[in-house]
């Protein structure tokens, strides 16, 4: 099972193009040592041939140019793309769609409370429908139960619900449902590997370090450092936890969480554009290399028969 980040970067990207915090300014200037990120997405493959997508960010089409797997190869008009499945529905993780409309219908996999959302709220897949049928939806059970996606041979995918929050446009903004947010575990059933996807994530409870606990590869919520790290920079009075993140650094944060756990690589993604961990040279970026807790980026491959 392989594994590409196709955007590592939490909502509006890095640099944010309306932001001039510490980090967006250095990254344009050059004047800090930062790569620039696409907004977060991953690919999966079992045979690096089909692909299933973890979300469509709003930069989906420069991350499709990147990746040379993904670009038609077969026909006048294809795509390696079989299947997208969605954590959520957030702007930033269900835009792109709209720009992949040429290749509708896609089969798409998410819970019945995002299927509310973005059938309403945001309405992107009634949108699509004018597109060939738009969508073929697919319900993501969140029971515990294991799904398959037929074009993606040889993986098992478990929903694990999250408390993190729902997007403003949604009726469960302030009343969340289970199926709001998800991670994924993602098994190989020829080598037994695994990954444990969640790239919005507020709490951890104990069922949830159970999960992370035995997985190979996590690839988890990293777009704070600090709970007040919107305020320090002046940007906003919200605290990450208050937005549906569990912060990296403090006490019960997600260091503390990730130092409990012995077996998995650990990698963090959804990097928000004020993250002191985005300067490769920084102390924050020390303190994780430390504990052994990767920072992801853009173009990013992993092979998890390799663990």
């Amino acid at each position: 099972m392989k594994v590409h980040v196709l955007g590592s970067s939490a909502g509006g990207g890095f640099p944010q193009w309306n932001c001039n915090c510490p980090n967006c300014t250095g990254v344009r200037t050059g004047s800090i040592d930062a790569l620039p990120r696409t907004q977060s997405s991953i690919a999966l493959s079992s045979n690096s041939v089909d692909w299933v997508l973890f979300n469509t960010s709003p930069d989906i089409l420069v991350q499709l140019a990147a990746f040379p797997p993904l670009q038609p190869a077969r026909a006048v008009r294809d795509t390696a793309i079989k299947a997208i499945i969605y954590m959520d529905s957030h702007v930033d993780h269900t835009t792109g769609l709209l720009m992949l409309r040429e290749g509708c219908p896609h089969d798409v996999y998410c819970t019945d409370s995002v299927f509310e959302d973005l059938t309403s709220g945001f309405p992107v897949f009634t949108m699509l429908d004018s597109w060939n049928g738009g969508i073929h939806r697919h319900v993501i059970p969140i029971d515990g139960r294991h799904f398959a996606i037929p074009t993606i041979n040889g993986i098992q995918f478990t929903a694990v619900p999250l408390a993190s929050k729902a997007p403003p446009y949604s009726p469960h903004r302030d009343v969340p449902q289970p199926g709001d947010n998800i991670g994924i575990l993602a098994k190989d059933v020829r080598t037994g590997k695994t990954l444990f996807y969640a790239p919005g994530l507020g709490e951890v409870d104990q069922h949830l370090i159970s999960v992370m606990a035995e997985t190979d590869c996590l690839m988890i919520d990293g777009t704070f450092w600090t709970d007040d790290e919107l305020a320090q920079v002046g940007l906003s009075e919200k605290t990450a936890r208050a937005i549906g993140h569990l912060p990296q650094s403090g006490a019960g944060g997600m260091i503390d969480v990730l130092r409990r756990l012995t077996k998995p690589r650990k990698i963090l993604i959804h990097i928000n554009n004020t993250n002191p961990i985005l300067v490769e040279n920084s102390a924050e970026r020390k303190i994780l290399m430390e504990e052994g807790i990767e920072v992801a980026y853009d173009g990013m491959s992993i092979d998890l028969s390799n663990l």
